[in-house]
């Protein structure tokens, strides 16, 4: 007989030696199962209530084919996925996944998440054509079956995760990546949704106030906040664009080659950067789905952030990145060394020389960088008056702000607006 593929992948012993220590530890019954939702090991055996129930089911309704069906939902939603079968019984299924194909999968099961009820059975008799006789005897039967409460059964999702993810190595980024799709549409969907229902105005131009903003985030570091920025950004085009593929690639080409110019500005390594560009460019005319696209360009995005700290020294990088990442949040407030020091916690002395080593610029110089480039947003993008923009980013006066603006950028805020 021939091996199963899966098993070529990895070693069926090993499998066993899971499915026996989560049977062990939890006392539900696990399975490993080949592409087509077929057994192909066990612990904990098959369930009385099921081999009564599996003697009325036509072949086009197997329990193999809600099993593999059950294994292509988890992939789409990047985990393990809770569901219940046609019998009415509770389920968590677990894909394995090599180079994007599903080669099997984890199935723990069956249980109830509540007491059950007569209401479990008698949707069946229409479904199945179950004589009454044989219907009492599957309520008899549901006795056996294990109840576990729902926030338990959460655990044991997360678990099977944890579990099974690191076994193949293209199951934790394949799944990964559908996790950030979800939780990327479901953002851009959100301003979508504003813009439908008047929540939000829509320009006839193109907001390049946000793409300005966008700019100064991943210069300064805000990798979260510069996320949030496109989401929004994505959400515009597609809404105004109509959803085109075609469009969305322009923007996004257009908006990678604008980061990597910014990037290279502030200090980050021009053969890097450009070999970076070059690779997503290129990656974006091959991509052919709407989702992929806007989740690589979140990629492009937060890769030019990190781009930002690629020369600091590992040993300080975290702690650095920290550092300016706090800076991100809190430059527009009186902010001082010390208060950035404690925050991540070290010695201001310490931390001063640490700033000036790994970043090539003094505290004092790199907040008052931060605070130019949100003030050169400000200015080209908005109405504001020259005293508000000042105080908006955290300048004591006007005078102390057109000293330091003049000094980065060679021209006054008013020349430069």
């Amino acid at each position: 007989m021939q091996q199963p593929y899966l098993y070529t992948i990895v070693s069926a012993d090993t499998l066993h030696q899971m499915l026996e220590a989560f049977y062990a530890c939890m006392n539900l019954p696990i399975q490993v199962l080949d592409e087509e939702g077929f057994l192909l090991d066990s612990c904990g055996g098959t369930a009385s209530y099921c081999r009564c129930f599996k003697r009325f089911l036509p072949p086009e309704d197997s329990c193999e084919k809600v099993h593999s069906d059950a294994s292509q939902k988890a992939v789409g939603l990047g985990e393990s996925y809770i569901f219940s079968c046609h019998a009415n019984l509770n389920h968590i299924v677990f894909p394995l996944i090599f180079r994007s194909n599903i080669l099997g999968s984890i199935l723990a099961g069956p249980f109830l998440m509540d007491k059950p009820d007569s209401t479990l059975i008698t949707g069946l008799s229409g479904r199945y054509h179950i004589p009454t006789e044989e219907l009492f005897n599957l309520y008899d039967e549901l006795g056996t079956i294990r109840i576990i409460p729902p926030e338990t059964v959460n655990y044991l999702s997360r678990m099977l995760y944890f579990l099974f993810s690191g076994l193949i190595g293209d199951s934790r980024e394949l799944l990964r990546q559908n996790q950030e799709k979800i939780m990327q549409q479901s953002r851009i969907n959100e301003t979508i949704q504003m813009y439908k229902t008047g929540g939000a105005q829509l320009s006839d131009t193109y907001p390049y106030d946000l793409e300005k903003e966008l700019i100064t985030k991943v210069k300064t570091g805000a990798k979260q906040e510069a996320r949030g920025i496109l989401n929004t950004l994505l959400g515009y085009v597609l809404f105004s664009g109509g959803s085109s593929l075609d469009i969305v690639k322009a923007r996004a080409s257009e908006l990678t080659t604008l980061l990597s110019r910014a990037v290279i500005e502030g200090g980050a390594s021009t053969d890097t950067i450009l070999k970076l560009n070059n690779q997503f460019l290129k990656n974006f005319q091959q991509i052919d789905s709407m989702d992929t696209l806007c989740l690589k360009l979140q990629e492009t995005v937060e890769a030019f952030t990190d781009s930002m700290f690629s020369t600091i020294p590992v040993i300080s990088s975290q702690t650095m990145k920290k550092a300016v990442q706090y800076i991100a949040k809190h430059y527009a407030h009186p902010l001082t060394l010390d208060e950035v020091a404690k925050a991540v916690h070290l010695n201001p002395s310490y931390f001063s020389t640490l700033f000036k080593q790994s970043l090539g610029l003094s505290f004092r110089e790199y907040l008052n960088m931060v605070r130019v480039e949100e003030s050169k947003r400000l200015l080209t993008g908005t109405d504001y008056s020259i005293i508000d923009i000042a105080v908006a980013t955290g300048f004591e006066n006007q005078s102390y702000f057109s000293k330091v603006f003049k000094k980065y950028t060679g021209m006054t805020p008013r020349q430069f607006r």
